[in-house]
């Protein structure tokens, strides 16, 4: 078990860490007393659906050219 002060625990937050994941019991104390206990977070990995969707599909106009410039007429007002 480790115990260390406020000021002591900013002076040495890394090491702190590196023995909680060593798993050593860390604590932070103020006067003396026990006020926190820093623990592991358990990350669970990110699932993203990445598989496409038909009801999303887009469809360009005919003859639209996304290269092509737009006119003034098609820019939005606050744009202009």
């Amino acid at each position: 078990m480790i115990a260390a002060n406020m000021h002591e625990a900013k002076s040495h937050l890394s090491k702190l860490v590196a023995a909680a994941e060593q798993g050593e019991d860390v604590f932070i104390c103020r006067r003396g007393q026990p006020l926190v206990k820093l623990v592991l977070q358990q990350s669970k990995p990110h699932r993203r659906n990445l598989k496409p969707r038909p009801d999303l599909k887009v469809t360009l106009a005919p003859g639209y050219d996304p290269a092509e410039p737009l006119t003034e007429d098609e820019w939005p007002s606050d744009c202009r």
